[in-house]
């Protein structure tokens, strides 16, 4: 009998063991054992300011996610907490996600913000009593001073009524708040909010689902400001310097797009905002803000090709943040070592690049200019023609693109224009709906290159509508890869 019962209780012991040591393995308790951790990305290039969130996951996926550990090896350049990175200073880092013995690392490399330099102004106004622009359209927000524009009325916005979709760009406004001044320098779409907050001493861009702050311990009443609004792609940004100490803060976010529409998104995403269409400032709270002077620039002055369009030449608003450097604009601007930059407006039309390259290109030094327009509708033979004389005229090389095909089929009408405005013209351009149609023929869509738009549950008039339509990281391969073919002059 004292055999039997020592037996018992040694095996009992071995099942309590091993139960526990399979326990902490399977990191879970529904059977499956993880084996590793995944993570969509292991290389991060980030700017001060940056934060971005990633999202760690059991392999194999049936594992229960346990409570992964979060580690940064070097918290001057980045930290991290619960998944989302924060890059705070200029270097190199390795962020760690663990559970036990299993690790994976995240290479993080930080930069400075690319914000001074190199910059061209493509606007400039020093307003006040002698220096008025109707552009800049005040109404009854304030009232121009010897000394600037004095905004005095709370929730009365003043815009510049100039439109600008460049992917590399900034508006800077030199201000003066009162102690209780709250001012949102905004888009006048309500895209982009981006919040000065002197009686809390911090700065913050609004976006959704959550808001993103800095605290600025700086920040005085009555002193002088210069405030920046920054959009490079995905990114965008607000800071604001002490010109007389040199104190600066920054608060960035980066778009993480859904990768499609309502039920055929891949991802909820994280919203920042494209700066849509023009710029703003409104007094949101407090007594005042002085503005002394306002203008935006180009982050860079001269490139060799810039790429206009509508949200086929503006990826960075649909894709996901891990997958954007395959977008076809990424891959062409990646292979030129960033000598290019893109300005697209999603939903534009050709009257909309009409309207928006006149307030960028002449301020810039390109060789080329590559348009591809006609997805939402508008082309004529007539406004085709004077985009391209317009492009000449600034002494650029134009560039006309095919538009890539989508479901409705929309491109097959306006590549036929397109293509005998080129033959008639004298003018190259890239077959982007043969790289993207089932048969080669720029037809029928190949729907496994497009991102998938269901907006089943979405209110009228989309109610119901489905379609593939923007080219995902498989289109934007094979619309790269055209470019080579078609047009290998701007890479050379």
């Amino acid at each position: 009998m004292k055999f039997f019962r020592l037996f018992n209780l040694i095996m009992l012991s071995v099942m309590i063991l091993s139960c526990g040591c399979s326990q902490k393995a399977k990191g879970g308790d529904n059977g499956y054992t993880m084996t590793s951790i995944y993570v969509k990305t292991t290389e991060l290039e980030l700017q001060v300011g940056d934060k971005v969130a990633v999202k760690a996951y059991p392999v194999p996926s049936m594992a229960v996610p346990p409570a992964f550990q979060w580690t940064s090896d070097n918290n001057d350049v980045a930290t991290v907490t619960s998944g989302t990175i924060h890059a705070v200073g200029v270097g190199e880092a390795t962020v760690s996600v663990s559970y036990q013995d299993l690790v994976t690392n995240i290479s993080v490399t930080v930069k400075d913000v690319q914000s001074e330099g190199n910059l061209t102004a493509m606007y400039s106004l020093a307003p006040n009593t002698a220096n008025q622009d109707p552009l800049l359209q005040v109404g009854d927000a304030g009232s121009y001073t010897d000394e600037g524009l004095l905004v005095n009325r709370t929730g009365a916005r003043v815009m510049l009524n100039k439109f600008y979709a460049l992917a590399e760009r900034e508006i800077r406004y030199e201000i003066v708040p009162s102690a209780d001044a709250v001012v949102n320098f905004c888009s006048s779409q309500g895209d982009f909010n981006s919040v000065l907050d002197m009686q809390n001493r911090t700065i913050t861009i609004r976006s959704n689902p959550t808001a993103v702050s800095e605290n600025v311990p700086f920040l005085e009443g009555g002193r002088t400001y210069v405030v920046e609004v920054i959009h490079q792609y995905q990114r965008g940004a607000l800071k604001v310097t002490d010109p007389q100490s040199g104190q600066t803060a920054i608060v960035s976010a980066v778009m993480d797009g859904p990768g499609g529409c309502g039920k055929g998104a891949l991802q909820q995403g994280f919203s920042v905002g494209m700066q849509w269409d023009h710029y703003c400032f409104v007094l949101e709270k407090g007594e005042s803000v002085l503005v002394r002077r306002m203008g935006v620039f180009a982050l860079k002055n001269d490139v060799r090709l810039l790429i206009y369009g509508d949200s086929i030449s503006q990826p960075e608003g649909y894709f996901p943040t891990a997958d954007f450097p395959r977008a076809w604009t990424s891959q062409i601007i990646a292979a030129l070592g960033g000598n290019a930059m893109s300005s697209g407006r999603g939903g534009g039309t050709i009257d909309t690049v009409l309207e928006y390259i006149k307030n960028e290109l002449p301020y810039l030094k390109t060789k080329y200019v590559m348009v591809t327009i006609g997805t939402n509708g508008g082309n004529t033979e007539e406004k085709l023609r004077e985009l391209v004389n317009y492009i000449k005229d600034q002494g650029a090389i134009p560039i006309l693109n095919n538009i890539p095909c989508n479901e409705s089929a929309s491109q097959i009408e306006n590549n036929a224009l397109i293509s005998k405005l080129r033959d008639a013209m004298g003018i190259k351009g890239c077959l982007f709906d043969l790289c993207t149609s089932l048969a080669g023929d720029g037809k029928e869509v190949d729907k496994s290159m497009m991102y998938w738009e269901d907006y089943t549950d979405y209110p009228a008039p989309l109610t119901g509508w489905q379609i593939y339509h923007h080219p995902n990281e498989k289109g934007g391969d094979a619309m790269y890869k055209r470019t080579l073919i078609d047009i290998p002059e701007i890479y050379q």
